[in-house]
């Protein structure tokens, strides 16, 4: 049986603004962010770079923690993304480019 995984995911903006969110395609909600198709907080202020994620296997689990998250202050979120990711980097760089592909020309 194939196994469904549940995501609680923060993301920043540069100026270091947060978004804690839970979304069953990290790699869907993290291109809708970076794109700004999400309207509200996260658009308005430009929250696009995913700096944190954790997998579950049951939805509920992943609401749990998402909750417990978003209810802790902002120094203690902070030093959780700090734990995995201390550089900030944006772990979904490159996602959503288009890439296109390079055919070779035969010379002659």
């Amino acid at each position: 049986m194939f196994q469904k995984n549940y995501y609680v995911y923060i993301m920043a903006s540069r100026s270091l603004n947060l978004y804690t969110g839970v979304t069953n395609s990290i790699y869907r909600r993290a291109v809708q962010h970076k794109f700004g198709e999400i309207e509200g907080f996260t658009k308005r202020y430009k929250i696009n770079r995913l700096v944190y994620y954790e997998t579950f296997g049951r939805v509920g689990r992943a609401i749990a923690r998402e909750k417990q998250i978003k209810s802790w202050t902002r120094a203690k979120r902070i030093a959780l993304i700090k734990t995995k990711n201390p550089a900030w980097q944006d772990l979904a760089e490159g996602w959503g480019q288009k890439f296109e592909l390079q055919i070779p020309r035969r010379a002659g």
